[in-house]
């Protein structure tokens, strides 16, 4: 896998902060999702449903109008938008938005939680969509009061993904280009996770942050795109996207081997404590991008490509081509 810039190791890291924060935040609020339904014709959707709502209850936008100026404060938004053919109404990002290069060109308004209101509504938008943290939702009713549509929502799995893009294509009249984008991540997925459905599992630690010490758990995309790939989380069970774990209970778990980025191994390499994990002392290292692995988005499918080489590079010929 690719040696990292140091920019996008940073966007990885904060993202995964950001998801701890965000579901520490939002315990027992999270609305009912509707499944991945099928695109069908450009038409705008008659009726409001509550499958037609987004996480705050705020009715998502189905013509074209309310999407003409849109500000992305949420960094697979972004991307998804790019991938189905919306960037053109893109007026506003992030200030964590990196992907595609393309979209640098596109003014900041600073953070994607806790929003600087008064700069997204310099933009002109009609149309922001938000992270659905509690912390946005002071920012979502302030936008709704100055007559800005909104449209906050979870994407913190895998499901989630599709039915956000599902939701973003009609949102922007491009539904048939988004059916496209979401089935083929999912059959990207699909063949990695076939190729690797009778392999051995191989036990994989995923650190993300270091003081204090975060891992990847089962609340994460990360922790399904280990099990596709054809691993097994030792921290599964502790249903956070990055809970805390100390090095001695990582120890405990003697994970085969240790999911990082290039410039995080060579510290753990030299970090003294981490040599009581067996892993760190063997050298069992599966080098991560997190160009690929950092955002629920549309590079998932390579993402879990990328993952089940270096997890099974015995089943590289099985596996679908970079």
């Amino acid at each position: 896998m690719s040696v990292l810039h140091s920019h996008r190791e940073r966007s990885f890291l904060v993202g995964a902060l950001w998801l701890c924060a965000a579901v520490a935040a939002c315990a027992g609020e999270r609305d009912a999702r509707a499944p991945g339904d099928s695109a069908g014709a450009k038409s705008p959707v008659a009726a409001v449903t509550p499958a037609d709502t987004d996480d705050f209850g705020a009715p998502l936008p189905v013509d074209a109008s309310s999407s003409a100026r849109i500000v992305s404060l949420n960094p697979t938004a972004t991307e998804v938008l790019y991938a189905i053919g919306g960037s053109r109404l893109l007026v506003g990002r992030s200030a964590w938005d990196e992907f595609p290069a393309e979209v640098k060109s596109v003014t900041s308004v600073g953070d994607g939680i806790r929003p600087n209101v008064e700069a997204v509504l310099a933009v002109k938008p009609t149309l922001v969509i938000l992270y659905a943290t509690a912390e946005n939702r002071a920012a979502a009713q302030a936008l709704q009061r100055a007559g800005v549509r909104t449209m906050a929502l979870r994407v913190d799995h895998i499901a989630e993904f599709m039915t956000f893009t599902t939701r973003l294509g009609r949102a922007i009249g491009e539904e048939a280009r988004a059916t496209v984008v979401r089935d083929s991540v999912r059959r990207t997925l699909d063949a990695v996770r076939a190729a690797t459905r009778d392999a051995t599992p191989r036990r994989v630690v995923w650190p993300v942050w270091l003081a204090p010490t975060l891992v990847i758990g089962g609340g994460s995309f990360i922790d399904e795109l280990i099990t596709i790939a054809g691993g097994a989380n030792v921290f599964h069970e502790l249903t956070a996207p990055s809970p805390p774990a100390s090095i001695e209970e990582i120890a405990k778990r003697d994970p085969e081997f240790i999911a990082v980025s290039e410039s995080m191994r060579t510290k753990l390499t030299n970090d003294a404590p981490w040599n009581a994990v067996r892993a760190v002392r063997d050298g069992k290292w599966v080098i991560v991008d997190p160009a690929l692995t950092g955002r629920p988005s549309v590079v998932l499918g390579m993402a879990a490509v990328e993952l089940a080489r270096a997890l099974h590079p015995e089943l590289a010929s099985s596996l679908p081509r970079r």
